[in-house]
């Protein structure tokens, strides 16, 4: 006489393996992958990049003072997946520094964004899927530091911002703080403004995402660095990391500790420090408010909070140079901003 108790004990135990097998298939995603096609594509991308870098003086650009290129240029890079909301501000910020500045945005194919107009238009470059707390940010970001590279040799530094940024400053005082300004003892060459930090308490736990000894031998912990995904790069910098494909290796692997996941905040600080330390600052020039901080997302500014008290308070900083640019405004902040921007935030 069969044992129904033994048999259905022993057909659910052989039936766990096709559960592994098959119920990843079944369920969504939680993330996006990089597919091999998309990998393809960047890889393209990246080595026109730099070919068309190579022959052309990018140390001369990076030098004040050079009578072959007495106007470069600042390339904005704009990373969203949704409507550019604060475009009309945007527009005030660019309005009649034409030749001084080149805009590129990357939207998330699969969200419905209704291109602006005036200086935007046309300024869309080939984009793929994009996921937070993803190795798609760090793909993004190097897809745009590739087209920027590839367009205009005159684009001297390249500043990544979100969909929720706005100026803190006029085009102007940013345009003259980052060529004019000294920032150390040499007057003749750039750095990069982003930070890089090595002390955080979460650190360990963000190095061990993927696995205890996933990161070696190319990236041992006390290299592991952790910053801010929005920076601004010089052109030598932004080379440097189209050109990487050591370390990219490491961070594009999947997560196995999703909460401490986030890839586009290590990799550009961890790559720039291994590389080149003292061309960095080591600290950011976007203002963020982690106060109150939800799920990892930082203090979203609200329209009650805007006001002149508010925009003096975020240009404050720690270093010699005032933020240029803060995060994050709900999309309900334009008006409230645009009746403060020429008597305040674009007077300086």
């Amino acid at each position: 006489m069969f044992n129904i108790p033994f048999f259905l004990s022993l057909a659910l135990l052989l039936s766990f393996p096709l559960l592994f097998l098959f119920v990843p298939r079944l369920l969504p995603s939680r993330h996006v992958e990089i597919s091999l096609p998309d990998e393809l594509d960047d890889l393209a991308l990246f080595r026109r990049a730099t070919l068309a870098s190579i022959g052309r003086d990018a140390a001369s650009i990076s030098r004040l003072g050079d009578a072959a290129n007495r106007h470069p240029k600042i390339a904005f890079l704009f990373l969203t997946n949704t409507d550019l909301h604060f475009a009309p501000l945007w527009q005030l910020f660019f309005q009649n520094n034409e030749p001084l500045y080149n805009i590129y945005i990357h939207a998330d194919p699969s969200s419905k964004i209704t291109p602006p107009g005036g200086v935007f238009s046309g300024r869309f470059i080939a984009s793929k899927r994009t996921e937070r707390a993803s190795p798609t940010l760090i793909s993004a970001g190097r897809r745009l530091l590739a087209t920027a590279l590839l367009d205009d040799p005159l684009n001297a530094y390249f500043a990544v911002v979100s969909q929720t940024c706005i100026p803190l400053h006029s085009f102007k005082y940013i345009y003259n703080s980052l060529f004019f300004k000294p920032i150390s003892s040499s007057f003749s060459m750039y750095r990069s403004f982003i930070e890089i930090l090595s002390d955080e308490p979460q650190l360990w736990d963000r190095y061990t995402a993927r696995g205890k000894n996933v990161m070696l031998p190319e990236v041992p912990f006390d290299r592991f660095r952790i910053g801010s995904q929005f920076f601004v790069l010089t052109r030598q910098h932004a080379l440097v990391v189209i050109r990487d494909r050591r370390l990219w290796r490491k961070f594009k692997l999947p997560c196995f500790n999703l909460d401490s996941c986030y890839p586009e905040e290590h990799y550009f600080p961890t790559l720039l420090s291994m590389e080149d330390p003292d061309g960095c600052t080591h600290y950011t020039l976007t203002r963020v408010n982690w106060t109150g901080s939800v799920g990892g997302h930082p203090h979203t500014y609200r329209p009650a909070e805007v006001s002149p008290r508010l925009i003096q308070e975020l240009r404050v900083s720690n270093s010699s140079y005032s933020f240029m640019f803060a995060r994050k405004f709900s999309p309900d902040c334009l008006q409230p901003l645009l009746d403060i921007a020429e008597k305040v935030i674009f007077r300086d």
